[in-house]
């Protein structure tokens, strides 16, 4: 409970969802949440109840991240701002499902964007102040969608096949320079992320007793916090799943192929 006291941690996504959850448990924990996302009034509202209830300092910033350049000059603005930035958690991103035919290409071009353009810039951007400091912490949101790619999730698996890839190797040229690299890989989490990746509502019906809860995943991200953990990985069954599908990819689908069809 004390590791995350008075600790500043930068969170995109901040304003619902999984970013929420985290951005309570820092403040819970001591820690001063730097809250990133585009709905400036709820992140006044989140400010507000945060301060309030625990009595840390949350700061907030009003943010489009598919705008590379508007991402880069909030990012340089916080590290003006805050005296000593201790992590960063790159977690906004959406996903849609769709086929690839089916797909506007507009929002395959966002799905990019966000998932990894903004997730690199971010890191690119404060890694050399990390490393100058030889510390620091940088979790990325990935999927275990980027480990097992299913129909209707073409876009979006490539999107967080790209995190898990980038931040391998990141990890591996960092290690000795004092920054941790952790990478999240989730299933379905009772988030509004549905509410734009399965509008029908079919999916979530189809999966709904395996959604993961945000509260608990927020609660791991957090515990694993300026520890260096390679890996969170979310349900169990499902990372078990993930490595089968790595040895036997054939058998897998075979098996599995009712399964993955149900977005």
């Amino acid at each position: 409970m004390t590791k995350l006291r008075n600790k500043n941690i930068i969170i995109t996504g901040a304003s619902s969802g999984i970013g929420e959850e985290i951005a309570l448990q820092v403040a819970e924990q001591g820690g001063n949440p730097i809250l990133v996302a585009r709905s400036v009034d709820k992140l006044k509202r989140m400010k507000m109840e945060l301060e309030s209830t625990y009595s840390v300092k949350c700061s907030f910033y009003q943010a489009d991240l598919t705008d590379l350049s508007e991402w880069r000059r909030t990012l340089h603005q916080i590290m003006e701002d805050i005296a000593q930035v201790d992590a960063l958690i790159n977690n906004a991103g959406f996903g849609i499902f769709n086929k690839v035919g089916e797909t506007n290409w507009e929002d395959i071009e966002r799905m990019f964007q966000l998932n990894v353009y903004a997730l690199i810039m971010g890191t690119h951007e404060i890694l050399p102040y990390f490393i100058n400091r030889r510390e620091g912490h940088i979790i990325n949101i990935g999927s275990q969608a980027g480990k097992i790619a299913t129909p209707k999730s073409s876009v979006y698996s490539a999107t967080k096949h790209a995190v898990i890839g980038f931040s391998n190797a990141l990890r591996l040229e960092v290690e000795d320079q004092g920054v941790f690299v952790t990478t999240v890989n989730l299933g379905p989490v009772r988030t509004n992320f549905f509410d734009m990746a399965d509008p029908s509502g079919n999916y979530q019906k189809a999966i709904g007793r395996y959604m993961l809860d945000p509260e608990k995943v927020a609660r791991n991200i957090t515990k694993a916090l300026f520890t260096n953990k390679r890996e969170i990985n979310m349900p169990g069954w499902m990372e078990m799943g993930s490595k089968f599908y790595n040895l036997f990819p054939k058998l897998t689908e075979r098996m599995l192929k009712s399964q993955f069809n149900k977005k």
